[in-house]
C-alpha cells in the first residue's frame, strides 16, 4: 500500500487492459442474456458467459481498489468529493436517463404511482445495471473508515462474507457480502498484484502456461456446476482474477488490442452508456431476423454496447454534453478542475 500510495504515473496499460476485459464481460452478459430472454432459447455465446461468471465482477472490484492507497489518508472532505460525491453525481443522472425509457413501462404496470415508487426505490436500491457505481462509495467510505484495523483481519471478515453465502434479495447487502473482500483485496494486496504482472511480463512463457492450466480447471468447475459452491467460489474469483490480470499484463508487453486498452481506460462510461445500443440494437437484430444466429445476434449486440458509448463519449467531449461523463465544477465539495470519469482512482 506504501508503494501505491507514491505511484504517480497516470495510466498502466495492464490496469486498463483488465479493465477492459472486465466492461466486455459485463457487457456480453447482460447483452446475451437479454436475447436470449428475448428468444426464449440459449445462444453459443452462452458458454463464454458462463465460463467468465466466476471472475467476471470479482476482477472488476479488485482493479477498482488498485489505487486506493494513492487518497485514502486524505481529508474526509476531499475523499468523499472524490469518491462518493463523485459516483453518486453519475449514478443520478444516468439513473434519470435510463428511467426515462422505462418509465412508460411502469406507467403501463401502475400509472404515475408507480412511476414515482421505482424512481424512488431506485436511491435506496440500485437501479437496473447501475448497481457497480452505486456500491463502489461504500466499499470506499469503508475502506476508509476501518483503515487503523489490521488488514488481515478486515481480509478474513469479507472473505467469509462472500463465503457464508448471503442471499436477502436486497442487492445492497448481498452484493456488499459477495464483493468486497475483492475490492479490499485489490487495495490491501495492491504491491504483490503490481509485482505479479511484473513477474509476468519477465517470463511470459510460463504464464501462458499456467492461464492454460487455470482455463481448464475454471472450465471443469463451471461445466460440473461447483463454481458458485462455497470456498471454492471464492478461490475462483481470485484465480480468475489473477488470470485476468496476467493476460492482461501480456497484452501490455506486446502492446496488442488497443481497442480493447482504450475500452478499459473508459470503463465507466461503456457501464454507464451501454443499456441503450444494447436494447436498440438487439431489438432490431430480432425483429428484422437479419442476422439468423442467436449467438451472432448477442454478439453483435454486446460489440454495440461496447463501441457505441465510446464514440458517444468522443463525440460529446468538449462540448454542452461534457456532462454526461465529466462532472461539472459545481458538483465538487470543493473547487476543482474538470476531471473525467475514472474506475480506479
Amino acid at each position: 500500500m506504501a508503494t501505491m500510495a507514491h505511484y504517480e504515473k497516470p495510466r498502466v496499460d495492464w490496469v486498463d487492459y483488465a479493465k477492459g476485459f472486465c466492461i466486455i464481460m459485463v457487457v456480453m452478459m447482460h447483452s446475451t442474456l437479454g436475447v436470449e430472454l428475448a428468444a426464449g432459447k440459449e445462444s453459443w455465446l452462452h458458454y463464454f458467459v458462463a465460463f467468465a461468471k466466476p471472475f467476471r465482477m470479482p476482477d472488476f472490484f479488485l482493479i477498482s481498489g488498485l489505487f486506493l492507497a494513492r487518497v485514502i489518508d486524505r481529508n474526509w472532505r476531499d475523499y468523499l468529493d472524490k469518491k462518493v460525491v463523485h459516483f453518486l453525481y453519475f449514478y443520478v443522472l444516468w439513473v434519470t436517463i435510463q428511467f426515462a425509457f422505462k418509465a412508460p413501462a411502469f406507467l403501463a404496470q401502475g400509472g404515475v404511482v408507480e412511476v414515482a415508487r421505482q424512481f424512488g426505490l431506485a436511491f435506496l436500491e440500485p437501479f437496473g445495471t447501475l448497481w457497480f457505481i452505486y456500491i463502489l462509495p461504500v466499499f470506499f467510505v469503508v475502506t476508509k473508515l476501518f483503515k487503523r484495523v489490521p488488514p488481515l483481519a478486515i481480509f478474513v471478515l469479507a472473505a467469509a462474507l462472500e463465503i457464508a453465502p448471503i442471499h436477502t434479495g436486497w442487492i445492497m447487502i448481498d452484493e456488499f457480502a459477495a464483493r468486497f473482500v475483492y475490492f479490499f483485496a485489490g487495495y490491501w494486496l495492491a504491491g504483490p498484484i503490481f509485482r505479479f504482472a511484473a513477474g509476468v511480463q519477465k517470463d511470459p512463457w510460463l504464464a501462458v502456461l499456467a492461464l492454460g492450466v487455470w482455463a481448464f480447471a475454471n472450465d471443469l468447475m463451471v461445466v460440473r456446476g461447483y463454481s458458485e459452491m462455497p470456498v471454492l467460489s471464492l478461490l475462483l474469483g481470485f484465480a480468475g482474477a489473477a488470470a485476468v490480470v496476467a493476460l492482461a499484463a501480456l497484452l501490455a508487453k506486446v502492446n496488442w488490442l488497443s481497442l480493447l486498452r482504450y475500452a478499459g481506460e473508459n470503463s465507466i462510461v461503456v457501464y454507464l452508456a451501454f443499456f441503450l445500443p444494447m436494447a436498440a440494437t438487439r431489438a432490431v437484430l430480432l425483429k428484422t431476423g437479419i442476422v439468423p444466429d442467436l449467438g451472432s445476434v448477442a454478439l453483435i449486440v454486446t460489440a454495440a454496447g461496447v463501441i457505441l458509448p465510446l464514440i458517444l463519449h468522443a463525440v460529446v467531449r468538449g462540448t454542452r454534453f461534457d456532462f454526461l461523463f465529466v462532472r461539472p465544477a459545481g458538483f465538487h465539495l470543493s473547487r476543482a478542475p474538470k476531471a473525467p470519469l475514472q474506475a480506479a482512482e
